[in-house]
C-alpha cells in the first residue's frame, strides 16, 4: 500500500469490483467517462482481466482511508508509453458520490499517485482527457493540482445530444520542478 497521512492507494482486488461498478454507473459520474454504458459485472471482470493481462502497462488502485479502511475511490495510471515515459491519469471519489470531494481525500490521493508515477515509475508525463462539461474535474486538476491544458479536441464527445470538445490536459516532471 502507498501510504499518505489519511487515504492510502492499494492494488485493485476482484472483490472490489461491484463497488466499483456501482460508482462508475452513477449517471453524474458515467457522463464524464470514455465508457458511457452502464456496466455489468461481466463488464467489470473482463476490464479487470485486461488489467492483469497487461499489468507491466497499467496500475490501478483504490484509494482507501486509512482509519477504517474504507473504500473511497479509485485511481490508476493506465496505458503507460515506457518509451516516452508517458500514463493516462483516471480518478474518481466515489464516496459519498462525491467524484471530487471537498474533505482533501482527493488531494491526498492524487499526489500520493502522481509521486508514484515520477518517483517509483520515472514517468515524465501523466495526462488526462476531460470533457469540457466536467468542470469540477478541470478546475481541481488545473487549479489545485497543477496540471496544463496541453490541446483541445474539438466536437470530441456527444452528451446531452450534443457534441462537446474535450481538453487534454497533464503534469511533466519539469512542471513539478518549478
Amino acid at each position: 500500500m502507498i501510504k499518505g497521512e489519511v487515504v492510502g492507494l492499494r492494488a485493485l482486488e476482484r472483490e472490489d469490483l461491484k463497488l466499483l461498478r456501482d460508482w462508475r454507473n452513477i449517471p453524474a459520474f458515467r457522463r464524464n467517462f470514455r465508457e458511457y454504458r452502464e456496466l455489468n459485472l461481466e463488464n467489470q471482470l473482463k476490464w479487470f482481466d485486461s488489467l492483469h493481462n497487461s499489468a507491466q502497462n497499467n496500475f490501478m488502485f483504490v484509494i482507501e482511508r486509512l482509519s477504517d479502511k474504507e473504500p473511497l475511490g479509485a485511481c490508476g495510471l493506465l496505458y503507460i508509453n515506457w518509451i516516452i515515459r508517458a500514463a493516462d491519469f483516471s480518478f474518481y471519489i466515489g464516496y459519498n458520490e462525491s467524484y471530487i470531494d471537498d474533505e482533501g481525500y482527493a488531494k491526498e490521493a492524487t499526489k500520493l499517485l502522481l509521486d508514484y508515477g515520477f518517483k517509483a515509475l520515472n514517468l515524465n508525463k501523466i495526462w488526462m482527457e476531460l470533457y469540457e462539461f466536467d468542470q469540477k474535474k478541470l478546475d481541481f486538476f488545473i487549479d489545485k493540482c497543477g496540471f496544463k491544458k496541453d490541446g483541445r479536441l474539438r466536437d470530441n464527445c456527444f452528451e446531452d445530444g450534443r457534441y462537446w470538445d474535450s481538453y487534454i490536459i497533464s503534469l511533466t516532471r519539469k512542471d513539478l520542478q518549478k
